[in-house]
């Protein structure tokens, strides 16, 4: 059975995929702590401002996802998400169907969650 904060992270995480296809930065910048984290799969990390510039200016640049398999653990106002997806996404001029998961990390503040970092790696 699926509790109010799973279905409260899983919202988000996808809420997030979709401000990424829809290029909404702004509403992007509203669930991701000031020092948010991308870790790629490349091992590079990007701080969040860097991300949503690269993002804006289609250097990066998002079109579907599909979603594949999902897991949520939560200790207290902490939790991790870990999401598969197929993400067809172009990114720095590579355009693949990427086989992706996103391991996103989040934190419960004043009753909302927030997502402190993301590790992409290749499932």
């Amino acid at each position: 059975m699926i509790d109010n904060n799973d279905l409260d992270i899983l919202n988000l995480t996808r809420k997030l995929t979709r401000l990424m296809i829809e290029k909404d930065i702004v509403e992007m910048s509203k669930i991701l702590d000031a020092h948010f984290t991308l870790t790629h799969i490349t091992g590079f990390v990007q701080p969040r401002e860097e991300w949503l510039k690269e993002i804006e200016s289609e250097q990066m640049k998002y079109f579907s996802y599909q979603e594949i398999k999902t897991s949520i653990e939560i200790a207290g106002d902490k939790a991790t998400f870990i999401g598969q997806n197929l993400l067809d996404a172009k990114i720095w001029g590579a355009r693949n169907n990427w086989r992706l998961q996103q391991t996103i990390y989040l934190e419960k503040r004043i009753e909302k969650w927030i997502i402190i970092k993301s590790v992409a790696t290749i499932f």
